[in-house]
């Protein structure tokens, strides 16, 4: 995959009379993979990104990224709505490599331009419930998708356990 390979990425949301919501996907939910057509069919558009983070194989058979605390930009919420609003404020952020052992993780960036219709299945699918006990947690980091660093949502496992650390930053189906 080559990153600078993208390059029609369209940051301006006032091109556009929809709110649209960034994913950055980087296991089931990518093309190819078994969850990709449920959740991700109404996608505008899908394109090759990268994070800051160290990605894990978990033994359940599917991986986990844990991201930089510093360089969480917001919380997820129960209201799609308004976690879409929250991207737009967010600007261009920067994307800088962090302090410490992080790699970059290749992924993809999903952009959806429902995001009341299409967040929600996928919070239930990675066990995220905003205020409660969840699996994964939704926050939004600095994406870099061709030369364009954005802010979009991903879902983060704080504490990683039974897992094996990808050094490449890629995870593929076992």
């Amino acid at each position: 995959m080559n990153i600078g390979d993208t390059a029609k990425l369209n940051t301006n949301p006032e091109d556009t009379p929809e709110i649209f919501l960034r994913l950055f996907v980087y296991g089931t939910l990518k093309r190819g993979y078994w969850n990709h057509q449920r959740f991700c069919a109404q996608a505008r558009s899908i394109e090759p990104a990268v994070v800051w983070g160290r990605l894990y194989h978990l033994h359940a058979g599917f991986p986990a990224l844990e991201v930089p605390e510093g360089l969480i930009l917001a919380r997820g919420s129960v209201d799609p709505l308004a976690d879409a609003r929250r991207q737009h404020e967010i600007g261009t952020p920067r994307f800088g490599r962090p302090t410490g052992d992080w790699d970059l993780i290749h992924g993809e960036l999903v952009t959806f331009t429902d995001p009341q219709r299409d967040l929600p299945p996928i919070d239930r699918l990675e066990g995220f419930w905003p205020g409660g006990h969840s699996m994964y947690q939704r926050v939004m980091v600095a994406v870099l998708c061709g030369r364009t660093s954005i802010p979009a949502w991903t879902y983060w496992m704080p504490r990683v356990e039974n897992g094996t650390r990808l050094d490449s930053g890629v995870w593929h189906r076992a």
